[in-house]
């Protein structure tokens, strides 16, 4: 396993030799939206009983951050790889298929946990809820950043230039996570919004993860465990097939 050790100690440096950037920077912007948005709707939103509306925006700006840099830490290190040809110094060591997988993965959890832990001691300033069953908190966020950083990964694969790689986070990461529960509960939505949203996965990921905070959630937690999960797993398969044939890498 010594390849994947230097693998992922190689990828943790990477975000963190350009900390402001990678984490401080991500961390700002969580603190923003909370600013803006809990000073304009604290007094006029109440989304779950017992809870206030500043309460119940951090678990889903802790998430929205985690899970968009985990997506950026893998996208933009194999793009950045393919683009500049360092990519063959991957390749060239005998690295197995699982250990290139595994270590680009596990250190975009680890940057997704590093800005979601600095969002939540920002947090302490305002309102930081409780922590109702901790357990559920740490098993979304690993699943939601390990399938974002999964995604990413397949992005980065897919992706032959920048803008293809920004197309692929504008017009879909960015939708889906904005739109996904973040900033209100979708039982505020329409009934046809309502439903809209339940075909979107990263709302279950949200609604999940913050379950774990109140121990209120718009739909029961072990479906959207079941849907974060088989989604999970129907990513890494495919991440790990394109990784296996070697598309856009090898050849």
């Amino acid at each position: 396993m010594t390849g994947f050790y230097t693998l992922f100690y190689k990828e943790i440096l990477r975000f963190w030799k350009v900390g402001f950037q990678t984490v401080a920077a991500p961390i700002l912007t969580a603190l923003m939206y909370l600013l803006v948005f809990s000073q304009v709707l604290a007094d006029r939103v109440q989304p779950l009983a017992g809870v206030s509306y500043t309460a119940f925006l951090i678990p889903g700006l802790m998430m929205m951050s985690m899970l968009q840099n985990a997506f950026a830490n893998t996208s933009s290190s194999i793009i950045q790889s393919k683009i500049t040809g360092s990519m063959v110094f991957v390749l060239l060591p005998p690295l197995s298929h699982f250990e290139f997988f595994s270590a680009y993965t596990l250190a975009a959890i680890v940057r997704g946990l590093v800005v979601g832990l600095g969002v939540s001691l920002t947090a302490l300033i305002f309102d930081m809820p409780s922590l109702k069953y901790p357990l559920w908190i740490l098993i979304f966020a690993l699943l939601g950043c390990g399938i974002m950083a999964v995604l990413g990964m397949i992005a980065g694969i897919w992706a032959e230039k920048f803008d293809q790689l920004a197309a692929f986070q504008n017009f879909l990461i960015m939708p889906l996570t904005f739109l996904s529960g973040v900033f209100y509960s979708i039982h505020s939505l329409p009934s046809f919004w309502q439903k809209v949203s339940h075909f979107n996965p990263v709302f279950y990921m949200i609604d999940g993860f913050r379950y774990g905070f109140f121990g209120q959630s718009d739909v029961n937690p072990w479906l959207s465990l079941s849907v974060v999960g088989f989604s999970l797993l129907i990513l890494a398969a495919m991440a790990f097939s394109l990784i296996k044939s070697g598309y856009k890498i090898r050849r």
